[in-house]
């Protein structure tokens, strides 16, 4: 998270320290900038300080948009899942190409800020794009608005949209901000950035705790509430844009410099397309394939784009750590769902664990920065950010490898794998006394079935192709019966077995293959009485089952305690208790008879309940947060199944770790200021056009 926030705070710390642009450029042909902009003016300070006022209007922007984005972001895994009934896969590659696209526009609003609008009306206009996206997608959550594909395609033209409007917007922002101050003002400038990061990590760390309580808590439509879940994010969009736009008197702003990007490009494609030219022997060769530029280019500028060549270069690895680090809205969410919320005094949503983040690096960046650091120094071992990075690197592995035991814990309550050619089964005895069940051609039950007895687990059945008929033998104090039954492979069964006009009877009924998602809780109703029955749950779910041992659909349950239901028969309207159903679990649940003015009932719980707590998951949180604040406050800010995956995570990131020390320990470090000097050694020692350059290698 503090990658997404840090990469346009501190790039525009750089650009403002040397007015604008990172580099100076002196080629011919270069147009004074065009457009109506105003006279710089001095704006007025915030009680009597040092501070421009209309930095105050660019923070609560600067709030209200983080808390719009990472707001929407929190329940998007969990609603491509719901509301599109999509595979995890399929969500987690969605929320990624997202997140990815994210990530590539500020390339867009870099070139419009520098090149044509200037940062305050490329911030107005994206602004304007990244609400009316927020609109399309929170429309686009109302489930009686269309059919899927209407729901489909205006979430994602919503999210294109929000996409260009926040990858647009950030590198502006903070940029338009360091231009509110005087250069003399470089202390003052360096406190906004840190105020400015505050607002962010607070916008991020409100926003994913309020969202999924919006999601989950409120009902709208009879499910979950997605279209609050994105309509409060986008008011607090129209919030920011406004706040935004009130500011407008107060604000200095500067016109277009040229676009560094496209400068920098220019350069490297005519050193490239010279050196291609000049390929013969008898010309002198060059110290470095960029001075190939120097009949069209700069010294400084070439010079300076060596710099950018040589750490774009050390920067190769790191994209692998935000790819991965993005994993915390996606895959760790869906850990979540598969996980115990219950703290006691609050039951988390899934997606609430995501706040935990922004939480923690506001912890750890006072203890890592008057604590940690200081004491590592007292040592005498010289961490160096290429060092804190790898360290930050290492403790994001651990933090995967962490999750990968996590998932095996959690995988070892799921109902085993379904295989051709097999299918799983147990017997539910509702009849009063044991019952010896035995199968064709299987050798299962050996010991009879008590009455009601809840089976501990399913037994599998080898079946000889896709389906087969099988014969079940029930006996009981002498009496033999025989039922047939067709079973298909890859399916779950329940041998219902009760006793009817006096004799033994059965049914065989299908269960449910998997956990029902979301941490949901499912549950089904067999009818042991002599008359049909209308159930209720919590005055919300409604279910006719008929008489005579019928079973009813699954239905799916929020986790609770379910006391207050009804129960309507021609005998009358009793009470129905069905007691706590936890999250992940399905139950089965009899109606045995009526009595003392309450149904009777029997409870068997076919599934178990997620019995790792979500917890689990905060060492994780821990050392993923820890990785991040040391491998992204540096200043590199670049930011994918089953357990399986996790552990292929955690060999990835360790594996990019080492790439990255390697190319660290040859890292050649330069100095910016030194630039000139060392322009004049070369520009003293060159003959024709021969460049002698001065190299310096430093061991970090």
């Amino acid at each position: 998270m503090v990658g997404d926030k840090a990469r346009g705070e501190m790039n525009a710390f750089q650009r403002n320290e040397s007015k604008e642009t990172l580099f100076t450029f002196i080629s011919a042909g270069d147009d004074p900038p065009k457009g109506d902009f105003p006279v710089q003016k001095k704006s007025p300070k915030l009680c009597g300080s040092n501070y421009p006022l209309s930095i105050a209007f660019i923070v609560v922007n600067e709030f209200c948009e983080r808390f719009s984005y990472y707001g929407m972001r929190a329940v998007l895994t969990l609603y491509f899942l719901s509301f599109f009934h999509w595979d995890e896969n399929l969500s987690t590659a969605v929320y990624h190409a997202f997140s990815a696209l994210c990530y590539f526009t500020p390339v867009i609003g870099a070139i419009m800020a520098d090149s044509w609008l200037g940062k305050y009306k490329t911030i107005i206009y994206l602004s304007i794009v990244y609400v009316v996206g927020h609109l399309i997608k929170s429309v686009g959550a109302i489930p009686s608005l269309g059919n899927q594909a209407v729901h489909v395609i205006l979430s994602m033209v919503g999210l294109f949209l929000i996409a260009l409007g926040t990858g647009g917007i950030k590198p502006c922002v903070s940029a338009f901000g360091g231009d509110q101050f005087e250069e003399e003002h470089t202390s003052e400038r360096n406190k906004f950035f840190s105020i400015f990061y505050l607002s962010i990590n607070a916008g991020s760390l409100i926003s994913t705790f309020v969202t999924p309580v919006l999601r989950g808590d409120v009902k709208c439509f009879g499910e979950d509430c997605y279209a609050l879940a994105f309509g409060v994010p986008a008011a607090l969009m129209v919030l920011a844009l406004v706040v935004f736009i009130a500011g407008s008197g107060l604000y200095r702003k500067t016109p277009p410099q040229g676009n560094v990007l496209l400068e920098v490009c220019k350069c490297i494609g005519f050193a490239i397309k010279n050196r291609l030219k000049n390929r013969s022997p008898q010309i002198p060769k060059r110290d470095h394939w960029l001075d190939w530029a120097s009949e069209k280019y700069s010294k400084q500028l070439i010079g300076e784009v060596k710099m950018v060549t040589r750490v774009l270069f050390l920067f190769i690895p790191l994209p692998m750590f935000w790819a991965l680090f993005d994993q915390q809205g996606s895959r760790w969410t869906l850990q979540a769902t598969k996980m115990n919320a219950d703290f006691g005094i609050y039951v988390l949503q899934p997606d609430q664990m995501q706040f935990l983040n922004p939480l923690l690096i506001l912890v750890f960046i006072p203890i890592f920065d008057l604590g940690l650091y200081p004491l590592i120094n007292m040592c005498k071992f010289n961490f160096t950010p290429i060092r804190k990075m790898a360290t930050g690197m290492i403790l994001a592995g651990m933090a995967f490898g962490l999750a990968a035991v996590v998932e095996v814990k959690i995988n070892e309550n799921d109902m085993p794998r379904l295989v051709p050619e097999e299918s799983l089964i147990r017997v539910l005895n509702l009849a009063k006394n044991p019952v010896q069940v035995t199968i064709q051609d299987q050798d299962l039950f050996q010991q009879p079935v008590e009455a009601f007895q809840n089976p501990v687990e399913y037994s599998k059945l080898i079946l000889n192709g896709e389906e087969q008929s099988l014969r079940f033998t029930l006996q009981l104090q002498g009496l033999s019966l025989d039922f047939n039954y067709t079973v298909k492979e890859k399916s779950v069964y329940s041998l219902i077995v009760f006793e009817a006009d006096g004799s033994l009877s059965s049914r065989l009924i299908t269960d449910l293959e998997a956990k029902p998602e979301n941490g949901l809780a499912a549950v089904r109703f067999i009818n042991g009485l002599s008359e049909d029955v209308n159930l209720t749950i919590d005055n919300k779910q409604f279910i006719a089952v008929q008489k005579n041992y019928s079973a009813s659909e699954y239905s799916l349950l929020e986790r609770d305690k379910y006391n207050n239901g009804k129960c309507i028969t021609e005998m009358g309207e009793f009470t129905l208790e069905l007691g706590l159903l936890d999250f992940g679990a399905s139950y089965t649940i009899v109606i045995t008879n009526v009595s003392g003015g309450a149904v009777k009932t029997w409870k068997s719980e076919d599934i178990k309940s997620n019995n790792v707590h979500m917890a689990w998951q905060l060492p994780q949180y821990l050392l993923i947060s820890a990785g991040e604040v040391m491998f992204s406050i540096t200043g590199l800010a670049f930011s994918y199944s089953q357990w399986a995956e996790f552990v292929l995570f955690t060999v990835l990131l360790f594996a990019v770790c080492i790439i990255f020390s390697i190319m660290g320990y040859f890292y050649v470090s330069v100095d910016p200021e030194d630039l000139e000097e060392k322009e004049e050694k070369r520009e003293t020692s060159s003959r024709g056009n021969m460049i002698s350059l001065v190299t310096k290698k430093t061991k970090l």
